[in-house]
């Protein structure tokens, strides 16, 4: 049998939480307090609630190879593509692709942890972050090598946070996916010294902390009104464009922050966010920075704000065309990684893997391509590669 050729290290993609698992992982007496599915004859859909709270359709975060345009999603599990779900068939996926090892994120609890944050339960909202914590060390088990785990924390209670890191560290995840606005759920901001402790805790365990986008509080992105003159498929892509450039705030936030500073060893990510706004965001960063004499007002930011991210943040790229290797050296060659978002209604699937990978990194050098779609993640998350022959 020939052994598949492997290429790339996918820095996002997403798992489509099985239908069981917080009602399998809690008490009888606690699970119709946490997330189950059950059928929707609205919509005609297998839908995830909380109590009689609908939270989303489970299809709509698994929307690679389906054969309607969004939209439109699968309504039924067996309607997916079963590496959504299934860590095996994910694998096979992998294969197929030439894909060595995936970074797995969340849906359900969204990807700042809004929805269980927003739950009036702190007993509950506790279980449904370390059931899904839980679930995602056995999906990965799968195969340890290739499917890399990074936990969710209950921002919400900054000690419960930090034992949560350390019990899931001990489990074997390997990053941290925190939100890159805590001031829109009316907690502390992120300059706040309030998340040191976390800051700490994932700085000892060599974790990255993720900001994906979504992370914060959609406002009204979605509203009523603006579905009624946009319609949902426009709504969609503004707002998901919007995102990318939210992410840009958040990075922001945290290059002024002195977090970098304090912790110097501790890395960020910017998940899904795209790179082509990264140039502009630190030459204007280091311009105001210069202009306002930040150095000489705060003796916590002594490197400009392009040299902490060179030294400690990522982001990541997908469907973009990156133009030569000069951006990536002035961004920093060793900060940039390479994503499909699986099987998400944006993700590449299938054959746009690699027609993706041609047209949007074709323009670089063999040894700069190599550093986004392979060097880059596999350092980051120490992840072991497969042996040569």
């Amino acid at each position: 049998m020939t052994q598949p050729r492997y290429t790339i290290i996918d820095s996002d993609t997403h798992v489509t939480e099985p239908a069981d698992l917080w009602t399998s992982r809690v008490p009888a007496s606690m699970k119709m307090r946490v997330p189950r599915v059950e059928w929707d004859p609205e919509k005609q859909a297998e839908c995830w609630y909380i109590g009689d709270q609908w939270i989303n359709s489970v299809g709509v975060t698994a929307i690679a190879g389906w054969k309607e345009p969004y939209p439109s999603y699968p309504p039924r599990y067996e309607q997916m593509h079963p590496g959504s779900y299934d860590s095996h068939a994910r694998l096979k996926y992998m294969d197929e692709m030439g894909i060595w090892a995936m970074v797995l994120y969340p849906n359900v609890g969204g990807f700042g942890n809004q929805v269980f944050g927003r739950l009036n339960d702190p007993e509950a909202k506790l279980a449904c972050v370390r059931a899904y914590n839980d679930f995602l060390i056995d999906w990965s088990s799968a195969d340890k090598r290739r499917l890399v785990p990074v936990m969710t924390l209950p921002i919400w209670d900054v000690s419960a946070a930090v034992k949560e890191l350390e019990r899931c560290a001990k489990m074997g995840h390997r990053g941290v996916l925190f939100t890159g606005e805590p001031q829109s759920f009316g907690l502390p901001l992120m300059a706040h010294k309030h998340w040191d402790p976390i800051w700490a805790a994932a700085e000892a365990h060599d974790l990255p902390v993720s900001f994906h986008i979504g992370s914060g509080d959609f406002g009204d992105e979605f509203s009523d009104d603006r579905v009624e003159v946009e319609g949902y498929a426009a709504t969609s892509a503004r707002a998901g464009a919007k995102l990318f450039m939210q992410n840009g705030a958040h990075v922001l936030d945290l290059l002024f922050s002195g977090i970098l500073t304090r912790y110097p060893k501790l890395r960020f990510i910017s998940v899904e966010s795209g790179i082509g706004w990264l140039p502009f965001l630190l030459q204007s960063a280091d311009y105001q920075y210069k202009a306002m004499a930040v150095k000489n007002a705060r003796n916590d930011l002594p490197l400009l704000p392009s040299e902490y991210f060179r030294r400690q943040v990522y982001a990541c790229c997908w469907f973009e065309s990156i133009p030569d290797d000069a951006m990536l050296e002035f961004v920093g060659k060793d900060n940039i990684m390479f994503e499909t978002d699986f099987p998400h209604p944006t993700s590449i699937y299938g054959k746009e893997v690699q027609r993706t990978i041609d047209e949007s990194l074709g323009s670089l050098s063999v040894d700069m391509r190599r550093r986004v779609l392979w060097d880059n993640a596999k350092k980051l998350y120490e992840i072991e590669t497969p042996k040569a022959g």
